[in-house]
């Protein structure tokens, strides 16, 4: 089962991955579905460790609306932690600037960015060259899956 820890214990956990090929991604994972499983299973053979950074409900709430997210923070964390392929969960705490991420990632200094072909490309190719990591395009889009479809079907 994988570590959840918040940004404090960044540095500790560091020390642990000194000679391993650190993967990097991050969401909502707000309700966890088949094309978050393909692609956290993706992202993890990258590299040796795959590290989550799970946003925090204030964030989600601003991205997604007010009846999101769905499952709080630490629900979301333990679900993603279950995953045999997700190393460390990290508990980000509300984030407003992009300058809050950059001082993240380059504390973290990850190998690889992991993410999905059409994401947001401005901020991952931004985070990879300020610490030198490699953006790798784990999966595209797969299927028709959908945090926000599946909550408008029902």
């Amino acid at each position: 089962m994988a570590q959840v820890i918040n940004v404090y214990d960044i540095p500790d956990i560091l020390q642990k991955l000194k000679n391993e090929k650190v993967v990097l991604t991050g969401g909502c994972f707000d309700v966890l579905h088949l094309g978050h499983v393909i692609f956290l299973q993706q992202a993890q053979k990258a590299g040796d460790t795959l590290v989550v950074l799970l946003e925090s409900d204030e964030k989600i709430k601003k991205l997604k609306g007010v009846n999101r997210p769905v499952h709080n923070q630490k629900e979301r964390a333990k679900i993603l932690a279950a995953l045999k392929v997700v190393d460390y969960v990290v508990l980000l705490p509300s984030m407003e600037t992009e300058e809050e991420y950059d001082a993240l990632i380059t504390q973290l200094k990850p190998d690889i960015i992991a993410v999905t072909k059409g994401a947001d490309d401005y901020h991952h190719k931004r985070a990879s060259k300020l610490v030198g990591a490699r953006l790798k395009y784990v999966t595209g889009i797969i299927g028709d899956y959908s945090t926000t479809r599946i909550l408008t079907q029902n």
